[in-house]
């Protein structure tokens, strides 16, 4: 076999080993009822996040910066619809975007960043996102701040994360 093919296999085998753990995933979450969307709430989108949670060394502990993700319908991250980052922020490629204030947070699983509710103004822009007035964030894979200290301040580090975003509009 030459470089090429065994490239190819290791991708779908991470591909697929990525896919059977998101095996539980897609459905709403029936944990933490206190991050559960408002009645009268409509779903409008659904996507998986891949990225960073991106942290800073301030010489007494680890500050959250920002996120930096890809946002995409499918739970293989095979088609890409926007980008999540700072704000907290969600961009369609399409342009429209909405930024969320965190209300509530939930710790289903101690190995891994809270689950969310925030609440948003209607987005900016035409689009999926324009609507939007109630954000989830479940399903949460990684992305905590680091347990060792820093070595310098302002010393930043990137953690991986994976995340489920559901968007709704409150009727």
């Amino acid at each position: 076999m030459n470089d090429t093919t065994l490239r190819r296999m290791r991708e779908r085998l991470v591909a697929a080993t990525f896919a059977l753990s998101l095996g539980h995933r897609g459905a709403p979450p029936t944990e933490c009822d206190n991050v559960r969307p408002p009645a009268k709430s409509t779903l409008v989108a659904h996507y998986y996040a891949t990225g960073v949670q991106i942290y800073r060394w301030s010489d007494t502990a680890w500050t959250f910066v920002a996120p930096a993700a890809v946002l995409t319908s499918d739970a293989g991250g095979k088609r890409k619809v926007g980008t999540h980052y700072a704000g907290p922020t969600w961009k369609s490629i399409s342009g429209g975007k909405v930024v969320g204030t965190v209300t509530q947070r939930c710790t289903p699983n101690a190995t891994a960043i809270p689950w969310l509710s925030l609440t948003a103004a209607p987005g900016e822009g035409s689009g999926i996102f324009s609507r939007v007035t109630f954000i989830q964030r479940v399903h949460t894979t990684g992305g905590l701040a680091p347990s060792a200290r820093g070595y310098l301040r302002g010393e930043v580090v990137r953690v991986p994360y994976s995340a489920e975003y559901f968007f709704y509009r409150i009727e």
